[in-house]
């Protein structure tokens, strides 16, 4: 017998035997779990097949220690508290800043005034957003453990069945308008995700889609078409984005008829014309004329002469007016969605709340200056007015949204698209281009949901983050982990993650053959 080499070692040697000893291990439990999967698989088609054994259903998602209907009704009540503390909660804020514009800071205090069903009142509305937002969740998590159990497996096709179904929420909301709205936001949601499948798989893209600013570009068309409903078709808009629109800009309302008459070819109303003049006190000042070639800059902003100043006011008191709104909508949010976060960091969330409601605001007031110089210019080089000067100038003015950053681009394109598509929708059905179906939008609603339930749990990389994000949090992150894959047990998992694992080499024994494995107790496994 030779003697070891001088620099051997028992410790090498040592590590060598644990490690061949941990390979044949993980080979020998591979071939038990095998065995054990073709055992369960044989008894399930005996009970297919009319055996005595029953067929078992895959696991639901939820708890084990709680039954389905629990499960339900606790996701049902959590997602109603949640939308409801957001709307109420940004009602108050916002009646906080109405109190202090009005420099009644005292009355902040006062819960009375603060709080009061007189001044705040948000409890119907609020009662309906939590019963949309409640209501899919809990139907969505009944639906999906009721098919488990009557299909006897997981396919996509109890998402898309189980959100379709829950998209009856919708319901809730008495609406039309605004239930269409919510179809078109979500059918731009889908449209979006089938896109990102598609390119993603290399099977189609459009032409341009790498383009760094293509999302402001989609963001200009859709607001091409919104301003130009609001100055020529305004009965194609909802009446709260008519009034929002009509608020936030520097035009009364009776010029946008004028303008609209003139463009039409119809006399202007002189008598309303007259009558908002007198308000203003420039009735003397404004010559006024049934078919002028265009309604003047002295008709649309006769507080003042000058355009340039005409567009400053305009720009300036719209930041002032929408600056309360954007940081209720930033701050409220967070605060109920990540109260854990913002007890942590309070400070820190308040200051990019209002870092946020600046940036936000900064970008609606130079829309609103934007389009305004546009009509203005307008009026300067041409004599003759067109209907498709306010499409042109809403364009030019939504490329007000590079101020935004690049992440809440897209999210405001998509944003602003469903009102353009309701719009549009709305004008075809009008010149009788689209058949009027009664509650259409309620249909298109259910579809949608249950295409984005399809990418959220399928393919959720092609979904926006912040609408993943948000339905994850609504529906308390229940699938937000997936079980295991239709037909796959837990053990499956756990032989892919033995495949994925990188091996090392088996040591060889002394006789210079890898070790025979040996085979598991079956029963044991079993048993755990």
């Amino acid at each position: 017998m030779q003697p070891p080499p001088p620099n051997a070692s028992p410790l090498v040697d040592d590590s060598s035997d644990a490690e061949s000893r941990l390979l044949e291990a993980e080979e020998r439990l591979r071939d038990a779990i095998e065995e054990l999967q073709r055992r369960q698989r044989r008894a399930a088609e005996c009970s297919g097949a009319g055996g005595r054994l029953p067929r078992l259903h895959p696991p639901c998602h939820h708890s084990p220690d709680e039954s389905c209907a629990a499960n339900a009704i606790g996701n049902l009540c959590q997602s109603f508290l949640l939308s409801y503390g957001v709307r109420v909660g940004i009602g108050i804020l916002l009646r906080a800043f109405k109190l202090a514009k009005g420099q009644s800071y005292s009355s902040l205090l006062d819960l009375k005034q603060l709080v009061s069903e007189k001044d705040l009142i948000v409890r119907e509305e609020a009662c309906r957003v939590g019963l949309l937002f409640g209501g899919f969740t809990g139907s969505y998590h009944a639906l999906r453990c009721l098919f488990r159990k009557l299909r006897k497996k997981e396919t996509p096709l109890n998402v898309v069945l189980s959100g379709s179904i829950a998209g009856l929420s919708i319901l809730a909301l008495d609406d039309s308008n605004r239930r269409r709205t919510l179809a078109l936001y979500l059918l731009a949601r889908v449209a979006q995700c089938a896109y990102n499948s598609a390119k993603s798989k290399n099977k189609f893209h459009f032409w341009g889609s790498h383009w760094r600013h293509g999302d402001s570009l989609l963001f200009s068309l859709a607001c091409a078409q919104v301003m130009y409903a609001f100055i020529m078709r305004p009965e194609s808009l909802p009446k709260s984005y008519q009034d929002f629109i009509q608020k936030t800009g520097p035009v009364a309302k009776p010029i946008y008829k004028a303008v609209r008459d003139n463009c039409r070819g119809f006399p202007l109303d002189i008598p309303a014309l007259s009558s908002y003049l007198s308000k203003v006190g420039k009735s003397d000042l404004v010559k006024l004329e049934e078919f002028p070639s265009v309604v003047p800059c002295s008709l649309v902003h006769p507080q003042t002469n000058s355009c340039l100043v005409h567009n400053a006011k305009a720009t300036s008191a719209t930041f002032r007016k929408t600056f309360p709104l954007y940081f209720s909508l930033t701050f409220v949010p967070f605060v109920v969605l990540h109260l854990q976060k913002f007890m942590d960091a309070p400070a820190r969330t308040l200051w990019l709340a209002v870092k946020g409601a600046v940036r936000s605001t900064s970008f609606l007031s130079a829309f609103v200056g934007l389009f305004q110089a546009v009509i203005c210019l307008h009026r300067k080089v041409a004599s003759k007015d067109h209907k498709l000067v306010y499409w042109i100038a809403g364009g030019i003015a939504a490329l007000s949204v590079l101020i935004e950053k690049k992440s809440r681009r897209s999210e405001l394109a998509l944003y602003v698209l469903p009102r353009a598509g309701d719009s549009l929708w709305y004008i075809l059905i009008n010149r009788h281009l689209l058949p009027d179906v009664k509650n259409a939008e309620v249909v298109l609603f259910c579809a949608c949901m249950g295409g984005v339930m399809y990418y959220l749990e399928n393919e959720p990389d092609t979904m926006a983050p912040f609408l993943r994000g948000l339905i994850r949090r609504f529906l308390a992150s229940r699938i937000s982990n997936p079980g295991p894959p239709s037909g796959r047990s837990t053990s499956y998992n756990y032989l892919q993650t033995l495949d994925a694992m990188k091996k090392p080499k088996v040591m060889e024994n002394r006789d210079g053959e890898a070790p025979a494995p040996q085979k598991y107790n079956l029963e044991s496994i079993q048993g755990l």
